[in-house]
């Protein structure tokens, strides 16, 4: 036998390169969704979805977006990669729509701002930088509950992750007394992951004395405050009103670390625009961050898409299509508020004897109804409304068509 014909009846090794791979566990929205697909009702109602959708359940583009991008599109601008960091026009656009026009922050030069890929993607660097460089406890302390991908980016980041108490089961409501006893037993130079506005998922959100209260012990407790503000306009149809905490807390001397993304507020979902940015002290010390902050981004992916970018610079950059914008997000949150309203009054026209308030009281895309695991696997059974279990339900899923068959739903498994 010849070498080569040895060399061709070797048998190849019994065991593959990934045979001790396990199969993952699936991801409980995308389940959601897939069980959705298959049912054959036509009354089914996907409640799962993270995505805005109009009154006849349809993904919406802004018009404010098609007007930019036919501006774009005029403009017959080339495809060269974006700095490291992304477009200096778009990252002063993103800290000041945070902070609002005027701030003496971006005025002084105090920020260090990059473009991320959306909201995770700007956590994601957020969570490089504080394990590269944070001086104090590498912990990032994240609300009962909080977005499930929080835990898995910081952790991924190689931070240690905690929780305080933050959401009340029993009222579906802010436990307030909760998150200030636990965050008072919070080590000094503890990270704590605030959201902004619109929590997701509960949709509780202190009132303004309470954030006040909340920024007054954190910095006495001399902790480090990341904000993630994935809903800026989308929560109240007013971009000043939901950047109300991020701004008192700037305004009280945090020098915070902060998310945004447009996937939310801009429809920009498959886009991938969103901002990191870090407070500093001085223009000299945000420089000697921003100059670490591109170290770490340039091995993650380089540089960011640019096309989401380009669309977020047209429409806050020109001050007609800016107008256009903002009256595009209070059209959206003005319908989500309104399905609260009628799913609540449909509730109590149903005869249901649960206090429903927290529906309305509740803001942003979700609500935390309060129905318990069996309940939620009934009203999927019988009716074929599909959620999460924890009886999370995106409001973008309801609509004036579906809102009476919904109310009658969960009273029926509810009462």
């Amino acid at each position: 036998m010849s070498l080569r014909q040895t060399i061709y009846t070797i048998k190849p090794r019994a065991m593959s390169w990934w045979s001790q791979v396990a199969m993952g566990p699936p991801d409980a929205i995308l389940g959601v969704t897939e069980a959705f697909k298959s049912d054959t009702n036509p009354k089914k109602i996907n409640l799962g979805v993270g995505a805005y959708r109009d009154d006849d359940g349809k993904p919406f583009v802004l018009p404010s977006v098609k007007k930019a991008e036919e501006v774009i599109r005029s403009k017959n601008l080339d495809k060269e990669y974006a700095p490291i960091s992304g477009t200096a026009d778009f990252c002063k656009r993103s800290i000041e729509l945070a902070l609002g026009e005027g701030s003496e922050v971006v005025a002084n030069g105090c920020n260090a701002t990059v473009q991320g890929i959306s909201g995770t993607g700007s956590l994601r660097i957020g969570g490089a930088f504080l394990n590269a460089y944070f001086p104090g406890n590498k912990t990032v302390y994240l609300p009962t509950p909080s977005w499930g991908n929080h835990t898995p980016i910081f952790k991924h980041s190689g931070l240690d992750v905690k929780s305080y108490k933050y959401y009340d089961p029993k009222t579906c409501g802010l436990d307030f007394s909760g998150a200030l006893d636990d965050i008072s037993k919070m080590p000094e130079k503890s990270i704590i992951l605030l959201h902004a506005c619109a929590h997701n998922p509960t949709g509780v959100d202190p009132n303004k004395e309470q954030w006040a209260e909340l920024s007054q012990l954190i910095k006495k407790k001399n902790i480090f405050t990341f904000f993630d503000m994935a809903y800026q306009g989308f929560a109240t149809g007013s971009v000043d009103n939901d950047a109300y905490a991020v701004r008192l807390f700037v305004k009280d001397g945090h020098k915070i670390a902060l998310a945004q993304s447009y996937a939310k507020n801009m429809g920009l979902y498959g886009e991938r625009a969103g901002a990191f940015s870090i407070i500093g002290d001085s223009k000299e010390e945000a420089s000697r961050v921003m100059s670490q902050i591109k170290i770490l981004i340039r091995p993650m992916y380089s540089s960011p898409p640019i096309n989401g970018a380009k669309i977020v610079s047209e429409i806050l950059g020109n001050p007609a299509l800016r107008a256009d914008w903002l009256q595009d997000v209070k059209l959206m949150a003005d319908r989500i508020i309104s399905m609260r309203t009628s799913l609540r009054d449909n509730l109590k026209k149903e005869g249901s004897s649960v206090n429903w308030e927290h529906i309305t009281n509740q803001i942003g895309m979700f609500c935390f109804t309060g129905m318990k695991p069996d309940q939620v696997a009934k009203i999927t059974k019988d009716f074929s409304v599909y959620l999460t279990k924890d009886g999370r339900i995106s409001m973008a899923g309801v609509t004036s068509k579906n809102v009476e068959y919904l109310a009658h739903a969960m009273h029926t498994v509810t009462k």
